[in-house]
């Protein structure tokens, strides 16, 4: 049966199955592992995980696949193929509860999906995902770099990054047109009210860049100006920081403060 990538939902197909052994040694694969897959596409990926784990889980958005999943994951009952937004999906009850995300993520979504990854899945504890080269860039981001920002944040105080492993656009079909690359990392702190607080934070002081965080956070009425140079001052910033300076710690130290 032949298919043909959608544009539209951002499909590059991983189609070279060398990438799948450097896959298997960053997400640490075991024969008891229960992984969730976002996207499997073509099923090259899904068949190496069910060769090797307990259960995948394996969400995809595009129906019209279903044919040629349904037939390349024959004789593989321990894989349930699930059709449906993703991001509509995350927070559903899977049983056995995914220890792992392993995933080729489609680039326009990749964000989205890890971000709520982090929340809705409390089960997972180690991700490992192709993404933009930038998007992976920007994941673990230092603070006064432009790839710096609000999930940089959030994901730094969240997780450890554990593999980054660049992947040539060959390895696609249809190729890219930007770069790829694995990127694994691994969770160090439940998710809870503290972390959703620093990532609402966050995504107001980074909304405006170029002003300093306590103009930025008095537009999102998360703070007035006084309070949050008061707050600042604690930490030994000065009033007219930027939030690409401040580092993921000095974000949760700031919003312990001003919720005080």
């Amino acid at each position: 049966m032949t298919v043909r990538p959608k544009r539209e939902l951002g499909q590059h197909w991983l189609v070279d199955e060398n990438v799948l052994r450097v896959i298997g040694r960053l997400a640490e694969l075991e024969a008891g592992d229960v992984v969730l897959e976002v996207g499997p596409g073509l099923g090259v990926l899904t068949v190496y995980l069910a060769d090797r784990v307990r259960r995948v889980h394996a969400l995809e958005l595009d129906v019209s696949l279903e044919p040629l999943l349904r037939d390349r994951l024959a004789g593989r009952d321990n894989v349930d193929l699930v059709f449906g937004d993703a991001l509509d999906l995350l927070h559903a009850g899977f049983d056995p509860p995914p220890l792992k995300l392993v995933a080729n993520l489609p680039y326009n979504v990749a964000t989205p999906i890890v971000m709520e990854g982090l929340a809705g899945l409390p089960s997972v504890s180690l991700w490992c995902v192709m993404v933009q080269r930038e998007v992976a860039y920007r994941f673990f981001a230092v603070p006064g770099t432009k790839e710096y920002g609000a999930v940089s944040v959030v994901l730094q105080l969240a997780t450890e990054r554990t593999g980054f492993h660049p992947v040539a656009r060959s390895c696609f079909r249809p190729p890219p047109n930007v770069d790829s690359t694995l990127i694994a990392f691994r969770r160090k702190r439940d998710w809870d009210a503290e972390l959703a607080a620093v990532r609402r934070l966050a995504q107001a002081a980074f909304a405006h860049r170029r002003k300093t965080l306590a103009n930025s956070l008095e537009l999102a009425e998360l703070a007035d100006r006084e309070r949050t140079t008061r707050t600042l001052g604690e930490l030994g910033r000065p009033a007219n920081v930027r939030a690409e300076e401040l580092t993921p710690d000095e974000f949760l130290r700031l919003g312990r403060l001003i919720a005080a």
